[in-house]
């Protein structure tokens, strides 16, 4: 994927959620009490609620911080998968 389409589709502005919630989903990962399934939708929630202090209400905002959730999520399963596959060469 190329950094352009993400900029098309997140407003760089909201590149600092990303990164939150990659850091959120780092912490909840190691938290016994959470189970793995609830992970993603926590960390689309917090996604959804920083947007919309940062940008404002609307269904913009809202379909953006799903989108920077599912970048989060998406680039911590990219990492780690491509950390499986070089320890498997």
């Amino acid at each position: 994927m190329e950094w352009n389409m993400i900029f098309e589709l997140v407003d760089p502005r909201l590149l600092i959620v990303v990164a939150a919630c990659w850091v959120i989903g780092y912490v909840l990962k190691q938290t016994p009490n959470v189970p793995n399934w609830s992970i993603i939708y926590i960390v689309v929630m917090v996604a959804i609620i920083l947007t919309i202090g940062l940008i404002g209400w609307s269904v913009e905002s809202v379909i953006q911080g799903i989108l920077a959730g599912a970048f989060a999520v998406f680039g911590h399963q990219a990492v780690k998968q491509a950390k499986i596959g070089a320890d498997q060469e």
